[in-house]
């Protein structure tokens, strides 16, 4: 079934225009014809059954025909505050991080970051962040989007109250496991960038409480450190498995 995330209030019974991404994909690359059914979420939750009534070259229109409140969210409240990479790796984590049900990513600078851009282009990225997130839902079937926050330095991220969330950094140098360590239902998961925390970011990310993990023998790429982490995470505490 065919799955699109529209930011709009939706409501049984109602009929409306998709958005212009959206209505390309069904009309010029799904071709999809008028009475075919596909699914709408809006990402306050549940999904939304509905019907193509009218498809025009860059218009298609649906007729809503009925309410699912599913639930697919995981019960495990994580934020993974990533520091920004290059390119289609930021893309992979984001995507990936959202098919394993994170609650909301947090995109932070670091000493060894290497993205540089000036404040327009920093919000067009996060115009496309925000894209590959909803694209995720749409694929894996969650009916919530996380929410991408704009970019902040490290040391911001590390000045905000916690709250009750576990905080943890990951570092290939530390030998706690996530295995030894109490269950908790809100996680905040710090993730180096190309080059890794600095010992500097290291001890400021423990000053501000957060706890030292490691996942094993082996050094993971940035845009795979989040991902495995939070795969362990949801199988721990979560709903993996």
């Amino acid at each position: 079934m065919t799955r699109i995330h529209v930011a709009a209030p939706l409501a049984v019974g109602t009929s409306l225009d998709l958005p212009d991404d959206a209505a390309r994909h069904v009309a010029q690359v799904l071709r999809m014809r008028v009475g075919e059914a596909l699914t709408l979420f809006n990402g306050d939750g549940g999904e939304y059954g509905a019907t193509i009534t009218a498809v025009g070259r860059r218009d298609v229109t649906v007729r809503i025909d009925g309410f699912d409140d599913c639930q697919r969210e995981s019960p495990l409240d994580v934020t993974l505050v990533q520091c920004v990479s290059k390119g289609d790796r930021m893309d992979y984590t984001i995507q990936k991080a959202v098919e394993l049900g994170v609650t909301r990513i947090v995109p932070v600078l670091s000493e060894r970051s290497v993205v540089k851009l000036d404040a327009e282009r920093w919000d067009k990225k996060l115009e496309h962040w925000r894209g590959v997130a909803s694209s995720a839902c749409e694929q894996s079937g969650r009916t919530v989007v996380p929410d991408v926050a704009a970019v902040i330095k490290l040391d911001h991220w590390l000045a905000t109250p916690a709250d009750d969330a576990l905080r943890l950094v990951l570092a290939p140098t530390e030998s706690v496991s996530l295995k030894s360590l109490p269950m908790s239902k809100r996680v905040a998961l710090l993730i180096g960038p190309e080059g890794g925390l600095s010992d500097a970011e290291v001890a400021a990310a423990r000053r501000a409480g957060c706890v030292g993990i490691g996942l094993g023998p082996r050094v993971l790429r940035t845009e795979t450190a989040g991902v495995a982490t939070l795969a362990a995470l949801q199988l721990l505490w979560g709903d993996l498995g």
